[in-house]
């Protein structure tokens, strides 16, 4: 039988169980999702498409596209048959020039598809880990007064403050630097969303927003994540990027995490170097690969 490609309505609860299945089936094999968070949240949103890849009436894949971007999967039980080539030739017949597709894993199938479809690897984003149950070294903490005060996030009061931070902090990045005050609402509305776990850095002198880092627990999991550190870059130089840091795995810690993890670009050396000097070590890589010109 054929393999065919074709948008699922998720609104019916079958199919959308027929969608998650794949999903799941790769996360309890691969070790992690093979959609990120962006995909998922974009895919609520209607801004990009789900497809479900099928041989027959089975489903053996699914995918998420658009944004220009591209993430998919197949079912561990389906591989080595030649689906996912057969599901990326037809998605890249009519994909967009610059196309860019997630490696969650850094799959080796996923490196033999993008050589053979002309796919250079373009990014590379590590996932670090720590223990939370060690003493962090003495050697570790700040070097200087970071010269400012912390409080928790305000739903409704800090937002517009924060998304303008956020942006002008990560004004290169791709995905974080574009973050709107909608994203951050439908952040809010997540399971995972504490405003305690949201620590604002202010000036003591002005009392503006100058750093931040964001944390992330996921409901009944004893890992937390730092989902987001920034500061302001008239504030670096100061120790607050380590001491944010420091102040979010303390936070962790006391709500009962005994690790934590996050995820940073593999070019950014001096955001690796830090983490490195608070304990952190490789996880996993993801690697985000782009459509080279015809």
């Amino acid at each position: 039988m054929s393999l065919t490609l074709t948008v699922p309505d998720l609104s019916d609860a079958a199919t959308r169980a027929r969608f998650e299945s794949v999903a799941a089936a790769a996360t309890a094999v691969d070790g992690h999702p093979p959609f990120n968070e962006q995909a998922m949240l974009d895919l609520a949103s209607g801004r990009r498409t789900p497809l479900l890849i099928s041989v027959g009436d089975e489903p053996v894949g699914a995918a998420i596209l658009g944004q220009g971007e591209l993430d998919f999967v197949i079912a561990p039980a389906h591989r080595g048959h030649g689906h996912g080539g057969e599901a990326l030739r037809q998605i890249l017949a009519d994909a967009p020039d610059q196309l860019t597709a997630w490696s969650h894993g850094d799959h080796p199938a996923a490196r033999v598809l993008a050589n053979r479809y002309r796919l250079a690897a373009a990014r590379t984003l590590l996932q670090l880990g720590a223990s939370l149950t060690r003493e962090i070294p003495a050697e570790a903490a700040p070097a200087a007064h970071s010269g400012a005060r912390t409080s928790a996030f305000r739903p409704g009061v800090d937002d517009e403050e924060w998304v303008a931070l956020n942006a002008l902090v990560f004004a290169s990045h791709p995905e974080q630097g574009s973050l709107t005050r909608a994203d951050l609402a439908a952040r809010q509305t997540e399971p995972w969303f504490d405003p305690g776990d949201f620590l604002l850095a202010r000036d003591e002198a002005t009392g503006a927003l100058i750093g931040y880092t964001w944390l992330k627990i996921e409901p009944g999991s004893p890992s937390g994540e730092i989902y987001v550190v920034g500061v302001h870059p008239d504030a670096a130089g100061r120790g607050l990027g380590r001491a944010l840091l420091l102040a979010g795995m303390e936070r962790l810690r006391d709500r009962g995490c005994t690790s934590v993890t996050l995820y940073v670009e593999a070019h950014n050396t001096p955001a690796v170097n830090l983490y490195r000097s608070l304990g952190f070590t490789d996880h996993t890589v993801d690697v985000q690969y782009r459509r080279l010109p015809s």
